[in-house]
């Protein structure tokens, strides 16, 4: 069937043979339909699937998840919508976000992402099929996939709001008053704290990232907030809090125009951190970023 309006379908498999009977002859006839295909999955799977299309594999935009995808808010701006959006053609994608060593901190930002795509792609020629490993995974990871795949439980709503869940910090954080008048000591803390963690090469990366954040702030968040920061599991978590609100969930998830003046931030966030986490609500928002540290690698 060719490509010729937007499908989100779940691939729910047991073992090699299920992966390869759902996968393969999806990405064979979308070549010989003449579509655009891509196959976006963790290394293993994607070794397997190169493996099998053989000589046809050459034709097939291939791409490790877990490194492409390691930040669930990047997929969608930086992997799908980057594929799709320089082809004329119809596009058909198999994306695998979402697979056993995923994290317990990373997996509520890769159910709102597969919850996300039904609007970033709403109205377009596309068909993407996310494989879900039935074997491993858990019965509420494969419930939510029903909720965010085209059938008889699409809810993607339902999901966006499930895991728009507060974000508590540690006791021993390190805090900091985000206003106009504090924006070089912020970034003179989150230097220091980044630096003596051990984030290396990273430093700046975080520096800018919380700058756009604190910035956004001062102006979209009432003028002021908090940020802070603390140590765990082998990454420099850090946080803003103010009492701005993200209505829109696709806030930083969809590439800005090359005309748009500004707008940028929160994509810019996705595209350098590890991992971003949101929770808003009417009464104030708060983002978290995740960077590994090189030791922790």
């Amino acid at each position: 069937m060719s490509t010729d309006r937007f499908v989100h379908s779940a691939l729910f498999y047991r073992g090699a043979e299920e992966y390869l009977a759902g996968t393969v002859p999806f990405v064979s006839e979308g070549l010989a339909l003449g579509e655009a295909v891509a196959v976006i999955v963790p290394p293993a799977r994607l070794g397997l699937i190169r493996q099998v299309l053989g000589d046809s594999a050459g034709q097939v935009h291939l791409v490790d998840m877990a490194k492409a995808g390691r930040n669930p808010g990047q997929i969608i701006p930086g992997v799908l919508r980057a594929f799709a959006d320089g082809h004329e053609t119809p596009v058909r994608i198999i994306g695998e976000p979402v697979w056993p060593a995923r994290s317990a901190a990373e997996y509520p930002a890769c159910a709102q992402h597969e919850a996300l795509i039904n609007y970033a792609f709403a109205g377009r020629r596309v068909n993407i099929r996310c494989p879900y490993d039935a074997e491993t995974l858990s019965p509420e990871v494969l419930a939510d996939a029903g909720h965010t795949h085209q059938g008889d439980a699409y809810d993607p709503d339902a999901v966006i709001a499930k895991y728009n869940e507060p974000l508590p910090t540690p006791t021993d954080a390190e805090y900091r008053c985000v206003e106009a008048a504090t924006l070089a000591d912020t970034r003179r803390f989150i230097t220091k704290f980044g630096t003596q963690a051990g984030l290396g090469a990273r430093v700046d990366d975080l520096v800018l990232c919380i700058d756009e954040l604190a910035a956004n702030s001062i102006r979209h968040g009432g003028g002021t907030g908090t940020v802070c920061a603390w140590i765990e599991a082998g990454s420099v978590i850090c946080q803003v809090n103010d009492s701005g609100y993200l209505a829109n969930p696709l806030v930083g998830r969809i590439p800005a125009p090359a005309m748009q003046i500004g707008g940028r931030g929160l994509l810019m966030v996705n595209h350098m951190a590890d991992l971003v986490r949101i929770h808003t609500t009417p009464e104030g928002t708060a983002i978290r970023i995740y960077f590994t540290t090189p030791a922790a690698g």
